[in-house]
């Protein structure tokens, strides 16, 4: 049998230490996709993807035509907002029956801004159906779903 020397032990555990070092550097950031909801400059629903959806409605009942919504995503694996984005707004069976597109962010501002009135027309529009909004991106082609609607 072979004694075993200190300066073995140490290149074992340094070659270990060091490969360690590099597998962990190449893995993925991790996170979840996430966006927050205002109505003017007050947030009223912020949410991670993961979440149910019937946790996920959005109430405007007390939202006034001039009011904004703006809709901030941010994407885990970005710093920031998608690009090529773009909110839509869909009926139960999926009918998209409005689409907002919106030029890549730049800076610190990711908010997409829709008018309060061009929602209450639309949903007055479409009062037998349940509507929702949804947001794509290029990083995000399929959409994802952020809330069911309920309007005044």
């Amino acid at each position: 049998m072979k004694p075993i020397t200190i300066n073995q032990v140490f290149i074992k555990l340094f070659a270990l230490i060091a490969l360690c070092f590099t597998a962990f550097s190449f893995t993925a950031k991790l996170g979840l996709d996430s966006y927050e909801i205002y109505l003017n400059n007050k947030l009223i629903l912020k949410q991670s993807v993961n979440q149910p959806l019937n946790l996920r409605v959005l109430q405007l009942d007390h939202a006034k035509d001039k009011d904004q919504l703006r809709i901030r995503y941010k994407h885990c694996t970005l710093e920031g907002a998608g690009t090529n984005r773009s909110i839509v707004l869909k009926d139960e069976k999926g009918n998209i029956l409005k689409k907002w597109g919106f030029a890549d962010a730049t800076g610190a501002d990711l908010s997409m801004t829709i008018s309060v009135k061009e929602l209450l027309q639309l949903q007055q529009d479409h009062a037998q159906h349940e509507l929702s909004i949804s947001y794509t991106a290029r990083e995000l082609p399929k959409g994802e779903t952020l809330a069911l609607l309920r309007l005044k």
